[in-house]
C-alpha cells in the first residue's frame, strides 16, 4: 500500500485572502484522485496504490494534486508506506526537518500521535525514535502505556492491518458555519458565505450537478432580545434559470438578496444548502475567437434582474397547448421557465397567423351582415373552424370556443384577422357576433 498526506497551513492574514474550504470540502476534493480518503488528526491522507498508475505514476498524481489545490495556501504533501509513516513525514516537512534515511525506526518519537502523551516517561527510558519503543518488550509496553501505543507501532511497521474511516459524497449539501463575529448587515454575511460556496462548488463537480437553488439560512442571536417575539432563524433562496456551477454568478445573486433583507437581529451561524440540482453536462466552447463573446449570459442578466427586482417584475412568454389563439401563449416569472411546458399541437395545419394579436379579441360593428373595421371587411381565406376549451371552467367564460376564422381585407387596416362565433355558441339564438383578433404587417 502506499499512502499520500496532505495539509494546508491557516493562512496568516485569512480576511485578505480568498476563503477556504471546509475540512469536509476539501476531503470531497481528494475523491477526484481516488475512493480511499479519510482525515487523521491534521492532515488528509489518501491511498493510491490502486490508482496512481491512472495519473501518470506517483509523481504525476502528487504534480496533479499540487495544481489542482483548491485552497488559496500551497498544500503541504509527502508520501509513506503506511498511513502513520507519511503523516509523520508531513509534520516533519512542517517544521522544516528532514526525514531520516531508516523509516519508520528513525522517526522521531513526537511525529507519532499515540505516543504524545508518554514522551516525557519514554525519554527517561532513553526512547526518542519509533524503533526504540518498538524495541520494548511488548507486554511491558502495553500494561504501561495502554494498547494504543503498541497498535499504533504495529500498524506502522505493517504487522496489522489500518483501520479508517473513508469519506463519502452526501447526495445533499448542507454546510453550517459559525461567524467570526456577530454579523448585523448583509456584507458581513456573504462575506463568510464564501466560503460555504466554496464548498458548495466543489461539491458540486464531485457530484457532478449544476445548482438551480439554493437556501441561505442564518441563526439569530437573541440574547438582547429578551421579551422579543423573534424567530430564531431568517433565511433567503436563491433560484437560477438555468443549472450553474459558476460560483461568482451564484455570488452575484445572493448578494442581490441579501441586500433587500434587513436583519431582525445580529446573526451567529449560517447555513448553505441545496434545493434543487440538475445533472451537469459542462460547457461547449468554440475555436473561433468571435464564437467566445465576453460579458454575462442573457440568462444571468435575467436571474440578476429576477434578484433584484423580483421574480413577478420579469416575465418571460411560454408556449401553451391551446388551439385557441390568444391562450397560446401565457407569460411566467423567468426563472421557472425550466419547468414550462413545451407541449404543442402538431396535428393541425394552420394558415399563416398574423404578426400582431390583440390581448383580447375586439367585438367589430356589423354593416348588416358585414363585419366593418375601419370599412367594411371582405372575406378573403377560410372558414378555419376551431372548437377547443370545452375543458374550460370560470376563466374561459364558461362555454368553449366555437369560431370559424377569416383571413379578411379592411380598405383602411389592410389584412386583418377575424372570426366569427357560430350561432350554437353564441348567447342568444341567431345572434352572430365577429370579433378582429389580429393585424397583418
Amino acid at each position: 500500500m502506499h499512502w499520500i498526506a496532505l495539509r494546508w497551513p491557516q493562512p496568516e492574514a485569512e480576511m485578505r485572502m480568498p476563503p477556504m474550504p471546509s475540512d469536509e470540502a476539501l476531503g470531497w476534493w481528494a475523491l477526484q484522485f481516488t475512493p480511499r480518503v479519510a482525515w487523521v488528526d491534521e492532515a488528509l491522507l489518501l491511498e493510491v496504490s490502486a490508482c496512481e498508475r491512472l495519473w501518470g505514476g506517483r509523481l504525476g498524481l502528487m504534480r496533479q494534486i499540487l495544481s489542482l489545490n483548491p485552497a488559496p495556501v500551497r498544500v503541504q504533501q509527502a508520501q509513506g508506506a503506511t498511513c502513520l509513516i507519511a503523516l509523520a513525514r508531513l509534520r516533519m516537512f512542517a517544521r522544516g526537518e528532514q526525514p531520516p534515511a531508516d523509516v519508520p525506526s528513525g522517526l522521531p518519537l513526537d511525529t507519532l500521535s499515540a505516543a504524545r502523551d508518554h514522551l516525557e516517561v519514554l525519554a527517561h527510558l532513553g526512547c526518542r525514535t519509533w524503533g526504540e519503543v518498538a524495541a520494548l518488550p511488548r507486554g511491558g509496553l502495553t500494561r504501561r502505556f495502554g494498547k494504543d501505543l503498541r497498535t499504533a507501532l504495529d500498524a506502522a511497521y505493517g504487522l496489522r492491518p489500518e483501520s479508517h474511516r473513508w469519506l463519502t459524497l452526501p447526495d445533499v449539501f448542507e454546510q453550517k458555519l459559525e461567524l467570526p463575529a456577530l454579523a448585523e448587515g448583509a456584507p458581513e454575511l456573504m462575506w463568510s458565505a464564501n466560503r460555504l460556496l466554496s464548498a458548495l462548488q466543489i461539491w458540486l463537480r464531485a457530484r457532478q450537478r449544476g445548482a438551480r437553488a439554493l437556501e441561505l439560512q442564518w441563526t439569530l442571536d437573541l440574547k438582547r432580545f429578551n421579551g422579543v417575539n423573534l424567530p430564531p432563524h431568517q433565511l433567503i433562496t436563491v433560484r437560477t434559470a438555468e443549472a450553474t456551477q459558476d460560483m461568482a454568478h451564484l455570488r452575484r445573486l445572493m448578494a442581490e438578496k441579501l441586500a433587500l433583507t434587513t436583519l431582525a437581529a445580529p446573526a451567529s451561524w449560517l447555513r448553505l444548502r441545496s434545493l434543487e440540482t440538475d445533472p451537469w453536462a459542462g460547457a461547449s466552447k468554440s475555436f473561433l475567437p468571435e464564437d467566445n463573446r465576453k460579458g454575462d449570459r442573457l440568462h444571468e442578466m435575467v436571474e440578476r434582474l429576477s434578484a433584484r427586482l423580483g421574480p413577478q417584475q420579469v416575465l418571460v412568454p411560454v408556449a401553451q397547448a391551446d388551439h385557441r389563439p390568444e391562450r397560446k401563449q401565457t407569460w411566467q416569472p423567468a426563472l421557472n421557465t425550466g419547468r414550462r411546458s413545451e407541449a404543442r399541437s402538431r396535428n393541425t395545419v394552420e394558415p399563416a397567423s398574423p404578426t400582431w394579436l390583440l390581448p383580447e379579441p375586439l367585438r367589430l360593428d356589423m354593416d348588416g351582415e358585414r363585419p366593418c373595421y375601419r370599412g367594411p371587411l371582405r372575406r378573403l381565406i377560410g372558414p378555419q373552424r376551431v372548437e377547443a376549451g370545452w375543458w374550460g371552467g370560470v376563466e374561459d367564460g364558461g362555454r368553449p370556443a366555437v369560431r370559424d376564422y377569416y383571413v379578411a381585407e379592411s380598405p383602411e387596416a389592410g389584412l386583418v384577422w377575424i372570426f366569427r362565433e357560430r350561432p350554437a355558441a353564441c348567447f342568444a339564438e341567431g345572434e352572430v357576433r365577429w370579433y378582429l383578433q389580429g393585424l397583418y404587417a
